[in-house]
């Protein structure tokens, strides 16, 4: 046996001595205020999760409160095209400044460090991670009702490092129709089950589209089986989002707070309590 270092963090043996787990919430900058806190999640990319993200935060703006992005997709981060945002974020002695959209949401995100937003992050896991945690801690996010942040599809390095160092108070989890979505939102669930965080229920994006001459929903992608796992796992399906050009036409644009919908009302209705 090896002589004891008093250091359980590193050391894997049961003894009598061993201390409890120390917690790994890290400390957010001196000057922040910073409300709940949401992380919105998928299990596979492409699903739409910082779309559902600006939506969530453009519904919590208009309802009167104060809303913020933790943009944690580092490697994909789309968020301030969304917003229209090219200016690079500001800082001082003190911390990092957040840029701020026309409508007044707080947004952080490495494409406003970055000298060109088409230069690729070609970082590995811990750095990743690194900068996650720095959004967190270094960034003065003033006096916010609700911070979304975007996470990086999967339960990989990022996830796991959000989940372990920023109070999250519930995710929601995003998705679309496709059948091998199925077993890839049980994953999400069963990841934020480990880590004793609510799931506050899931979204459903390009969940159908509506026939431009009838109206008529068309099922793209066939059968969706989404209700069924909200259902399984007890978790409300807070919004089934269509296919709509002008909402993607908004987002190129960069002008989504100026789209206008009630999607994610139910959504918005959940996280705000109502």
């Amino acid at each position: 046996m090896s002589e004891c270092t008093h250091d359980c963090s590193t050391c894997g043996s049961s003894c009598s001595e061993r201390t409890a787990p120390q917690s790994l919430l890290e400390k957010p900058n001196d000057l922040s205020k910073i409300g709940k806190v949401i992380g919105i999640v998928s299990g596979k990319g492409g699903v739409g999760k910082s779309l559902v993200a600006s939506m969530l935060a453009v519904g919590v703006q208009r309802a009167g409160a104060h809303a913020a992005i933790l943009d944690a997709d580092i490697t994909g981060p789309s968020i301030p095209k969304a917003f229209g945002i090219k200016g690079k974020v500001l800082g001082n002695e003190l911390g990092m400044i957040p840029a701020r959209s026309k409508f007044g949401t707080d947004i952080m995100s490495v494409n406003l460090m970055l000298e060109n937003d088409t230069d690729p992050v070609v970082w590995r896991g811990p750095v990743i991670a690194g900068v996650v945690k720095q959004f967190w801690t270094d960034v003065i996010w003033d006096d916010v009702n609700y911070m979304f942040v975007d996470m990086p599809p999967g339960t990989g390095d990022v996830p796991l490092t959000v989940f372990q160092s920023i109070p999250v108070d519930g995710i929601i989890i995003v998705t679309s129709p496709q059948e091998l979505v199925s077993m890839i939102v049980q994953k999400a669930v069963k990841m934020a089950q480990m880590m004793n965080i609510p799931v506050l229920g899931i979204v459903e994006n390009m969940s159908y589209a509506v026939c431009p001459d009838c109206g008529k929903k068309i099922m793209v992608y066939g059968e969706s089986h989404t209700a069924e796992i909200a259902k399984e796992y007890g978790i409300p399906l807070l919004a089934q989002i269509p296919f709509d050009p002008a909402l993607a036409k908004c987002v190129d644009m960069g002008v989504i707070e100026l789209h206008e919908s009630d999607a994610m009302d139910a959504a918005v209705a959940q996280i705000m309590g109502e």
